[in-house]
């Protein structure tokens, strides 16, 4: 958490905002979220026009001027958050305010964007093009990709021994997709989390294709998924969460069958599954 729908969120509230801004300064609270001394961060940065913003996996791509790329990992527990232009009083809704800043970029016009993160387990690097076309490529493919075929999909999973709620969370076999939206795909699907991936046959590949589908562009409707510290980029809540159907409902009864939900835990995660519904069998 955060995953593809929050990333994505986020995103699209930025890029009707942030482009054509441009870099004025960075002030760095905490440098180990980044990859390099923090003088060179800011020095990289300063006076840099922001030109777009756009998703691989759970990145966030700022495209800057001088063909670089700051890529930002919101964690655990990342927050980037944007203050627009206005008469630089505080804002009436103090709640949006980030209660733990890392990394501060004020921007012209008069704005700022803060990245703020309570556990700082995310990440802000600068990529020149080329590099971070070297860095795409090792991440799987996106799961909204049309290109992505349910044969594609079988054929990847076929090299694979791993569970497939593992094989789903590993970001070099598909991007974006974490243990939240894992759990609801399998479950709308029907499959057991800890199944084999090279086990699932054409039909459960297809099954499961659709339901990741269709769970991630359910909550990127909803504006992601708040349990905790997601925020969008304006400092709302996402909305998705009355509607997860298993994950962090153990105990309660499935929606389909009403068997009480269980937890189980592997790979050091929580998975959450109906053992009437996704027998893994």
């Amino acid at each position: 958490m955060p995953e593809l729908p929050e990333v994505e969120t986020v995103v699209r509230q930025l890029a009707e905002t942030i482009p054509g801004c441009q870099i004025l300064d960075v002030e760095v609270i905490h440098a180990d979220l980044l990859s390099e001394p923090p003088d060179s961060f800011r020095k990289g940065l300063r006076h840099s026009s922001i030109e777009a913003v756009s998703r691989r996996g759970k990145n966030i791509l700022i495209s800057l001027s001088g063909s670089q790329l700051l890529v930002v990992n919101l964690g655990m527990t990342g927050q980037l958050l944007f203050t627009p232009p206005g008469s630089g009083e505080e804002p009436a809704d103090t709640a949006a305010e980030p209660s733990h800043p890392a990394i501060v970029f004020g921007l012209r016009p008069v704005a700022s964007l803060v990245y703020a993160d309570v556990r700082r387990f995310g990440s802000l690097r600068r990529f020149t093009l080329e590099d971070w076309r070297a860095e795409s490529d090792r991440l799987g493919p996106e799961p909204l990709d049309p290109q992505l075929s349910p044969s594609a999909l079988q054929e990847r999973l076929g090299r694979s021994r791993s569970p497939i709620r593992s094989w789903l969370l590993d970001q070099t076999r598909i991007a974006g997709i974490g243990n939240i939206y894992a759990s609801e795909a399998l479950f709308r699907a029907g499959i057991h989390p800890k199944k084999p991936a090279r086990s699932l046959h054409r039909q459960d590949s297809e099954r499961l294709l659709k339901a990741v589908r269709e769970v991630l562009s359910e909550a990127i409707r909803a504006r992601g998924t708040t349990l905790r510290d997601y925020r969008t980029a304006s400092g709302d809540r996402g909305t998705f969460g009355p509607a997860l159907q298993a994950y962090g409902r153990e105990g309660e009864p499935c929606l389909k069958c009403n068997t009480p939900i269980e937890r189980i835990v592997f790979g050091n995660r929580s998975a959450y599954l109906c053992p009437r519904c996704q027998e893994i069998s």
